[in-house]
């Protein structure tokens, strides 16, 4: 490519970021970050192409202030955690909802066939869940509880154990794209399938609304944070497979980061969801009405998090780079 033609295809870009860094303008930490790679990815090209050109002091430069303000010693905001859930991850986490759409699928799909097995094989149920666990919940449904084996325990205990347990699953989950996305796929199909099973048990027991009416309260967001833990799985997976312009091992850092960032936004949520698990699934003889309003709160809070919000923040984002770019 002519050095002129370079220049204009990227001019635009550089300017922008140039006012961004000269100008002090808020823009998110994984933008600036991208917008260092992409010109540091063009200061290597005018390198190799344009040795002695003054498109190369130019680059040079600008790469260098980048450097100083990406990577330069200051105070740590006393309100990062804050503004990491606030601000920092949902902006960064709108580029892999896309990600999590497939996530949702290979769990869908495995509860699918979870349910499917369990209705068409009886022993597909013990199989899956276990003798141990079956034989208590059919003496609970005896007795008339269905869900009595979630008033076992001290509310406290539960909480901490039910919470440490879901958060073990949603690092193991992440864990596994070590081994490709494959890796992460197999635990979100296993726990998929359980679920299938676990809601067609109760089905077949005539209790499918009593049971889920009090399963679902801690439900709605564990399950929804798992699959959100799967997704940061198959983004380290994924990095691996598909290292697109670097090289693996540099893509496979990169996977690393982004999805440890995902898994760790998700452990407010299951302390919610150990919290009613613990304190409050145990009252299954409340209200329906309430026990509706919490799981569709639930639910709300984990859709709007981690699908509306990004979108909004986002879009609040290109129009201040619009500003950028225009100004």
């Amino acid at each position: 490519m002519r050095e002129a033609a370079f220049v204009k295809q990227n001019k635009e870009k550089w300017v922008a970021f140039e006012k961004a860094i000269t100008e002090n303008l808020k823009i998110s930490p994984d933008h600036l970050a991208d917008y260092y790679i992409q010109l540091t990815n063009d200061l290597s090209y005018a390198q190799t192409y344009y040795p002695d050109s003054k498109t190369l002091l130019y680059l040079n430069s600008l790469a260098s202030q980048a450097h100083q303000k990406i990577y330069r010693n200051k105070k740590e905001n006393k309100n990062r955690v804050v503004s990491f859930w606030k601000t920092e991850f949902p902006l960064f986490f709108y580029q892999h909802q896309k990600t999590l759409f497939y996530t949702f699928i290979i769990f869908g799909v495995a509860c699918c066939i979870g349910i499917i097995s369990a209705l068409n094989d009886a022993s597909f149920l013990r199989l899956i869940l276990g003798d141990a666990y079956v034989n208590e919940t059919l003496s609970n449904i005896e007795k008339g509880d269905p869900t009595g084996i979630y008033k076992s325990g001290s509310m406290v205990g539960s909480f901490l154990g039910i919470t440490i347990n879901n958060i073990r699953v949603a690092f193991l989950a992440y864990a596994f794209g070590v081994i490709t996305s494959i890796g992460t796929a197999y635990i979100l199909f296993s726990n998929g399938i359980m679920l299938g099973a676990f809601m067609t048990f109760f089905y077949n027991e005539g209790l499918l609304f009593e049971a889920s009416k009090s399963v679902w309260l801690h439900g709605t967001i564990e399950i929804s944070v798992i699959v959100i833990a799967g997704c940061a799985g198959l983004v380290m997976g994924n990095s691996i497979l598909f290292p697109k312009t670097f090289s693996r091992r540099v893509s496979f850092m990169k996977g690393a980061k982004d999805g440890l960032k995902i898994v760790v936004s998700t452990i407010p949520f299951f302390i919610i969801a150990g919290f009613i698990e613990g304190f409050i699934t145990r009252y299954s003889n409340m209200p329906v009405w309430l026990a509706m309003f919490i799981i569709f709160s639930s639910l709300g809070l984990i859709i709007f998090y981690y699908i509306i919000y990004p979108i909004l923040l986002n879009k609040a984002n290109e129009r201040q780079l619009h500003r950028i770019k225009t100004a």
